[in-house]
C-alpha cells in the first residue's frame, strides 16, 4: 500500500488601480503588480513539525512577512499564558535559553564562581609568587625605581 501526501500553500492577490482617488493618485503603481500568485507544494508524507515551520516561513516571506516578525510569532506559540511552564522550561533547556523567572538564580551562580576564581587566584599568587620574569619586563625596586628585570650581565635576574 502506497501513500502519498501533499501540503499547499496558495497566495493569489490583485490590484486595481483606483481612478477615483485625486491628485497624485496614479503615484506608486509601479510598485504594485496587477496580479501575484503565490503556490508552494511540497510533499506531506513524512514531515516533521520542524520541517512545517520551515515550509510555513519560506510562505510567510513569499506574502512579504519580515524574518523578525516570523520569529517572534513561532516564539508566540511557545511563551504565551496558555502554555504550561513545564513546557516551556523543556524547550529552553533543548535551546539553552534562560527564562526571567530564572535570572536571579543564574547571577547569584555567576557571583559564586567570580568569587571562587578571585580566591584561586589569591591562592595561586600566595602559593607560587608572581610570574616568571621574561627578557624585557619591568619592575619597580623598593624606592620605586624602574629596573629591567635582567639586570645582570649573563641575563639571569
Amino acid at each position: 500500500m502506497t501513500y502519498n501526501a501533499e501540503v499547499q500553500f496558495k497566495f493569489d492577490a490583485t490590484y486595481t488601480h483606483d481612478y477615483n482617488r485625486g491628485f497624485a493618485s496614479h503615484l506608486g503603481d509601479e510598485d504594485f503588480l496587477p496580479e501575484e500568485h503565490f503556490l508552494i507544494t511540497a510533499p506531506a508524507a513524512d514531515l516533521n513539525a520542524k520541517q512545517y515551520f520551515k515550509l510555513f516561513e519560506k510562505f510567510m516571506l513569499c506574502v512579504g512577512m519580515c524574518p523578525s516578525s516570523i520569529r517572534s510569532g513561532a516564539m508566540s506559540l511557545v511563551f504565551n499564558d496558555m502554555v504550561k511552564e513545564e513546557e516551556q522550561r523543556k524547550v529552553c533547556a533543548e535551546y539553552e535559553l534562560t527564562m526571567d523567572e530564572d535570572l536571579e538564580k543564574k547571577y547569584q551562580e555567576y557571583k559564586e564562581r567570580d568569587a571562587e576564581w578571585t580566591k584561586m587566584n589569591i591562592h595561586y599568587k600566595k602559593t607560587f609568587g608572581s610570574e616568571p620574569k621574561i627578557k624585557g619586563d619591568y619592575t619597580k625596586d623598593e624606592f620605586g625605581h624602574i629596573s629591567d628585570a635582567f639586570d645582570s650581565v649573563d641575563g639571569v635576574a
